[in-house]
This record gives C-alpha cells, sequence and structure tokens, in this order.
C-alpha cells in the first residue's frame, strides 16, 4: 500500500523537488500551496499523468484552522499522513536587529515555526494511532550557525532544530521519526533576487564551489524521510557544500 506524503511549500523551488522525488519514491503526494496555486496544481497534474496520485491543497500554515482542513482535505482524496515534510517558509528582508518592526518578527515565527507546529498537531492524531510516521522539518545553515543582519530568519530557523530534536525524544516511544534537513546557499528564486554577484559569491564561499540545487535538498529530505533511515531520528542534516564545516 503507498504511503501519502504531505509536503508544505511543495509548488515552488525546494518543495517542488521535493514532492517530485517522493513521487518517484512511490508516495503518494499532497502538495500545499498558499500563494503558489498555479504552479502546485500544475505539479499535481503533471504528477497524475505520470500514475502517481496527487493533488493540491490550499492553507497558509501558519493558520491553524486552515490546517485542519488541508489535512481532512489530503485524507478524503489520498488517505491519511504517515509521511510530513515541512518545507514551507518565508525570508523576510533582512536588516538589522534593531530595525525588525513587531510585525516582520512575528509574521516571520508565525510561519517559520508556528507553521511546523500545526501541520505536525494535525498529521500526529493518526501516527500516534498507528504507532508509526516520519516528519521532516527544513531548518537552514542560518539556524545553527546564525548570519549578521538576518538575525529573525535564523532565529525562526533554530527554533525548528530545537523543535526537531526535542520532539524527535518525546515520539520515539511511538515509532515516529523527526529529523530536519538544513540547506546551505541553494539556487533558487530567493537567492537569484540577490543578483548574479552575490551568487557567485556564495558559490566561492562554498567549498565545493557550487551553489546547491533543490533536488540535492530533496533527496536528503526523501531519504531521512523513508525507511532506509528507519533508525535515525532526531538529526539535522547539513546540506550545504561544506559551507559552515
Amino acid at each position: 500500500m503507498r504511503k501519502v506524503a504531505l509536503v508544505t511549500g511543495g509548488g515552488r523551488g525546494i518543495g517542488r523537488a521535493i514532492v517530485r522525488k517522493l513521487a518517484e519514491q512511490g508516495y503518494d503526494v499532497a502538495v500545499n500551496y498558499h500563494r503558489s496555486r498555479a504552479a502546485a496544481e500544475e505539479l499535481a497534474e503533471e504528477l497524475r499523468r505520470a500514475g502517481c496520485n496527487a493533488a493540491a491543497f490550499g492553507a497558509d500554515t501558519a493558520e491553524p484552522e486552515a490546517v485542519k482542513a488541508m489535512f481532512r482535505a489530503a485524507q478524503a482524496a489520498l488517505g491519511p499522513v504517515e509521511v510530513l515534510v515541512n518545507n514551507a517558509g518565508i525570508a523576510l528582508p533582512g536588516g538589522l536587529f534593531q530595525d525588525v518592526d513587531d510585525g516582520t518578527w512575528n509574521r516571520a515565527f508565525a510561519v517559520n515555526v508556528g507553521g511546523m507546529r500545526n501541520t505536525i498537531r494535525s498529521a500526529l492524531p493518526h501516527m500516534l494511532h498507528e504507532k508509526r510516521g516520519s516528519i521532516v522539518n527544513i531548518s537552514s545553515i542560518w539556524g545553527l550557525r546564525g548570519a549578521s543582519c538576518e538575525v529573525t530568519y535564523s532565529s525562526t530557523k533554530a527554533a525548528v532544530v530545537g523543535l526537531t530534536r526535542s520532539l524527535a525524544m518525546e515520539l520515539a516511544p511511538s515509532h515516529i521519526r523527526v529529523n530536519a534537513v538544513a540547506p546551505g546557499c541553494i539556487d533558487t528564486d530567493m537567492v537569484r533576487s540577490l543578483g548574479r554577484e552575490t551568487m557567485d559569491a556564495l558559490a566561492a564561499q562554498t567549498p565545493l564551489g557550487r551553489l546547491g540545487t533543490p533536488e540535492d535538498i530533496a533527496a536528503a529530505a526523501a531519504f531521512l524521510a523513508g525507511e532506509e533511515a528507519s533508525f535515525i531520528t532526531g538529526q539535522i542534516l547539513t546540506v550545504d557544500g561544506g559551507f559552515v564545516g
């Protein structure tokens, strides 16, 4: 029987690559989106044509009731979620810590941390009942080492590390695994918006000499989600080309 995986922020970038990788590995996939409806629905249609059960579901993960409704719809369409990949997140404009207003700070935490809390709470009843499941959270190298003028984003991603490690210990007796991937500098729309000069500088700072790809992150997330990682929980897998050492 095919397992159902739900990927938040699955319509674009890293999330899109994760959806494709999980579908390739035999999962039925629920593709969550917030604003990228057309991209998510196009991806779900592409996967259906390839023989995968897939559907797109809209929800702002920062809204608990919207997340609950999404899980109900996903279960009705595909079945209960047994793999949850928390990829949805925002990177608001950086700046000096003292210049970050309350709205920016609160929204970043609401999405990047609160969104994971909401999806995990909706996924857990089935996982706890079945005594199995896998949760993969997407953090960042900036959550491990920090970044000047990115205190807000780095703080949210550090919180994801704490959430992952603590929840892994709590859920281990129920055979539910919780891990995270910490991407480095990845060639996505967000990084491209910084300009070619900055992209080249980031690649030069990466010991492997290039930016990562969404597919690099997808491979790591799919590994942690699957049975090959059945004895791995509470871990933060850094995928950064050696950037943080």
